[in-house]
């Protein structure tokens, strides 16, 4: 993985940076509710002590021992909407805000993850950014590069691009930092498609399928052979639907922005899902791990589990 041995290659030991900026004085996130502490085979745990004060404690994920695992951040509106749907306008920080919690938060998924997994969509959506902890929030990025050494784990998360049509701009310059390194996941018309445009510079291309949609299975099978033990997905709502529909999500991170956007219209306007559909008593149940809260937003974490509740609005029992 362009020099790196694989997304989860080690780089030695924790980095010491006695001239790094301090993060800036944020307000600490209120800690409403956090599950019992995961004492062994997680990524993360109790990170550097700015992180560790800003966050409110330890940020921890069950790693699976025999698969990657798969968590997921979006932020969506007290209505349910996660993407307006009109290009780079609508996206994430049209949602949040631009909440400086949330793009914290944020940062501290992408600085345990080995990969980050974007849509093609996500990617026009965002013409200038750069899936990493500094693309969010540069001014964590020391704390957070301080961490991921400590962790082992390379300089950068890859960053994983899904597309069926092979529609990525070569120029973007989240898909050309030089650090980052990219793989595109995509079929084989895809491919052709991205030869005739061009690839960015330095991306590894990936043909999943002969043709048709990239399903969950095909990803996480990519991942597997990516040596990848832990990836972020950040959307969009069709990507993260398809991981759903095959079972490939372990854990969601949601904030919840304190606006109410509204629908006019079923297809300008995007939930969390899109694409796929459940009925009760084969929908995915989600049970509740934390709650944060930073002024008015709400940062939940819920791990997945598909298949019928007990009639009172409550998962399955495990």
């Amino acid at each position: 993985m362009t020099g790196h041995g694989g997304p989860g290659a080690g780089v030695g030991g924790p980095v010491t940076r006695p001239n790094a900026p301090e993060p800036p004085a944020e307000p600490a996130l209120d800690v409403l509710l956090e599950a019992a502490p995961v004492r062994a085979g997680a990524r993360g745990g109790r990170p550097p002590g700015p992180i560790a004060r800003r966050y409110g404690g330890p940020l921890a994920i069950p790693l699976r021992p025999h698969r990657p695992t798969v968590i997921a951040n979006f932020v969506e509106s007290l209505d349910g909407i996660v993407a307006l749907a009109t290009g780079p306008r609508g996206g994430g920080s049209d949602i949040s805000g631009s909440s400086e919690a949330d793009r914290f938060v944020m940062a501290l998924l992408r600085t345990v993850a080995d990969v980050v997994v974007v849509g093609a969509g996500t990617v026009r959506a965002a013409p200038r950014h750069e899936w990493t902890p500094a693309g969010i929030s540069p001014a964590w990025a020391p704390a957070c590069e301080e961490w991921r050494a400590s962790m082992r784990l390379a300089p950068q998360p890859t960053t994983v691009v899904v597309t069926s049509a092979g529609d990525v701009d070569p120029g973007h310059p989240g898909l050309s930092a030089p650090g980052v390194p990219v793989v595109i996941a995509t079929t084989v018309a895809g491919a052709r498609a991205l030869t005739a445009r061009g690839i960015p510079p330095g991306a590894r291309v990936e043909v999943l399928v002969e043709e048709g949609p990239l399903t969950g299975t095909a990803l996480r099978g990519l991942l597997s052979r990516l040596h990848v033990r832990l990836a972020l997905c950040e959307g969009g709502p069709h990507l993260l639907a398809d991981l759903l529909a095959d079972d490939a999500l372990d854990e969601l991170f949601l904030t919840l922005a304190p606006q109410i956007l509204g629908r006019a219209s079923a297809f300008t306007r995007l939930g969390l899902a899109e694409g796929h559909a459940w009925e009760p008593g084969s929908a995915h149940w989600a049970r509740l791990g934390s709650v944060r809260r930073g002024d008015s937003h709400l940062f939940l974490r819920y791990s997945l589990r598909r298949g019928s509740g007990d009639g009172h609005g409550r998962p399955p029992s495990r």
